[in-house]
Parts: C-alpha cells; structure tokens; sequence
C-alpha cells in the first residue's frame, strides 16, 4: 500500500505568527525513537505514579527530572513520542514539510503502538498525554548541533480537537519541544523493531533501548552492572535488578538482540542476526567513519556500515580499491544531511 501524502495544514498564512500543523497520516511509518531519550533514563521504569526528582549525571550530561502531581512519564508513555517522531521522519524521508506542532487520530496512535482501542486504552492514552507535558527536564543534552541547558516539558501542550459521542478522544493536536523536535531535524533517531511494543516488562524495554543504541549491528556491547542500573534508570536494589536481569536473560524475549551474564559483573549483548562477513570483506578505516559522522549526523555509523557491507556481499562481493570511498559515497547519496 503507498502511504498517505502527509500535508502541513497552515493554520494563518504568510504572517508565520501562528503555526503550521503537520496531519500524522503516514501507513505504517517505520518506528523510530531519539538517540537522547534512548541513551539517558529520561522515563519511569515504575508502574506506580513516581513523584521522586531524578537526578542524573554520566559523562558530561546532567539531567534533572521534576513530576508533575500525575507523576513522572513512563516507558510505556514514550510510545506517543516514538509515534510522532515516526510520521515526522517518513515526511522528511519524503521531502514533505513537517512541524512540531502535530494533529493525529488517537485510534491510529492506539494501533501504531499496539495498545488496546478499547475504552481503557483511551483513558490510559489521556493520562499519558497528562504525563508527559507534566514532566519537566533541565539538561544540557545536545540535540542536532546545539548544546544548551534548559528546561522543557517532552511535549508543550496537547488538546483533544474532536470527541465521539461516547466522550472518547478521535483527534488529538500535539506539541512537540523544541529540544525534542530539533533531535527529529537533524536525524538523530534509530529505528525500532516494532516487536518492542509488545515488551510489558518496562526494564525489557530499556535494555532494548541500550542494546539498540549502545550495540547497533556491532558484533557485541559489554557493559557492567553497576552502569546498566544508573543507564536504565531503574530504582530497585542492586540485588534485586540482578534477579531482574537474570530473569531477562532467562526469558530470552528481547527483539533483534540476546543478553547474556559474563565473568567480570558484565552484561553482554549480541545481535541476533549478525551479518556473515567473509575474511575478505572491506575493512572501514577509524577515520573513514568519522567523516560518515559528519556525512550522516546522527545516525548510528555502525548499523550505516552494517547496511552496505550486507549491500556488498548481495552484490557478489566485488573487489573495491578503496573501500573507505566506497562507503562514503553510499553513505553521502542515501543518507547524507
């Protein structure tokens, strides 16, 4: 099926004192989430209202997080913000215009993130929808190209546009921050398996999110106990997030990824489908993989190297003079800024 063309509908014309409003209508819109809310604990691991500020600080980011008197928004309550971001970046893959001001169906959202359409889930997307725009954060996380210490709501405002007789929300508008809309711009997102929606274990979803973000495509990501509790944002026990963990690990459930306990106190991810490279594939210099950094602001070089060493190998595996061209080149043409 082709996806909807997505349209900015421009609510007063010319002046720009009043906002365009990007229509989510795209089919299917590949899930994707951003780099910064996947590599910080930004939401609550709890299933209870989490009132507590969080104070949080890892290699030069700080980051403080004040509840409303909702409570904290949680992992599950990211899934609206993972849907948006998702239609936004299909209209910027399209060339469409987009704004961080959004209008959605609310059954659309429901289905898109696997939650039930019932009444239920219509009261439970409301109370999201309260947490999230009552949960402030005050960090210095660099979103795009700028570093600057604020303090900001995940989204600024929302409002039910239309009803059903029955009360329940059919339309909804969204406002994004501009801390998070700028993330979307410069395309510092990674893209979701859509089974991770059907994780019901918060802390399965986080490690996912550490997996996909720390991990990518690279063979393994190894990471201590200890730094997993303070990425994950739990705030149980040490012991008993190592039960958690060991539980996981157990279960085996995780999308795209296997988690095993090693010596040392360490975690190990592996992907589950590693691209075979033969001895001969082309070796991508240090340096050629920062240009593609540049090239590609904000997306994971590692799984962009994965994607065309799996492009070489279907290709029949040509002999390449230099290797560190060749990538650059794909890396410019499909997916330079």
């Amino acid at each position: 099926m082709v996806a909807p063309v997505s349209v900015a509908v421009t609510a007063q014309g010319g002046s720009g004192s009043q906002a365009d409003f990007f229509v989510c209508d795209f089919f299917a819109a590949v899930p994707k989430h951003d780099l910064a809310t996947m590599e910080h604990p930004l939401f609550s691991l709890s299933t209870r209202p989490d009132r507590r500020i969080l104070e949080y600080t890892h290699n030069g980011t700080d980051i403080r997080i004040t509840p409303s008197v909702k409570g904290r928004a949680t992992i599950f309550d990211a899934d609206i913000l993972i849907f948006c971001i998702s239609q936004l970046m299909a209209a910027i893959n399209a060339g469409k215009p987009t704004s961080r001001h959004l209008t959605l169906t609310a059954h659309d959202l429901l289905l898109a993130t696997g939650r039930e359409t019932s009444g239920d889930g219509y009261r439970r997307l409301r109370d999201a929808f309260e947490r999230l725009v009552g949960t402030r954060i005050t960090t210095n996380i660099v979103t795009g190209e700028a570093e600057t210490t604020s303090g900001f709501g995940l989204i600024e405002a929302w409002e039910i546009v239309r009803q059903s007789r029955a009360g329940r929300m059919v339309r909804v508008s969204v406002t994004l921050s501009e801390w998070l809309y700028r993330a979307v711009l410069s395309k510092s997102v990674l893209t979701l398996n859509r089974d991770y929606f059907g994780l019901r274990r918060p802390l399965e979803r986080r490690m996912y999110e550490l997996a996909r973000k720390h991990c990518g495509r690279q063979p393994v990501w190894r990471v201590s106990v200890d730094t997993l509790l303070k990425k994950s944002g739990s705030t149980s026990p040490r012991r008993v997030f190592r039960a958690m963990l060991r539980d996981i690990i157990a279960r085996d459930g995780l999308p795209d990824y296997s988690a095993t306990e090693i010596p040392g106190d360490l975690i190990e991810m592996r992907p589950r489908d590693v691209i075979e490279r033969p001895d001969r594939a082309p070796q991508i210099s240090p340096d050629a993989m920062d240009q593609a950094r540049h090239l590609a602001p904000g997306m994971d070089v590692y799984a962009l190297q994965a994607d065309w060493l799996g492009i070489w190998t279907a290709s029949g595996q040509p002999a390449l003079r230099s290797p560190d061209k060749a990538f650059l080149g794909w890396v410019k043409k499909h997916h330079g800024a």
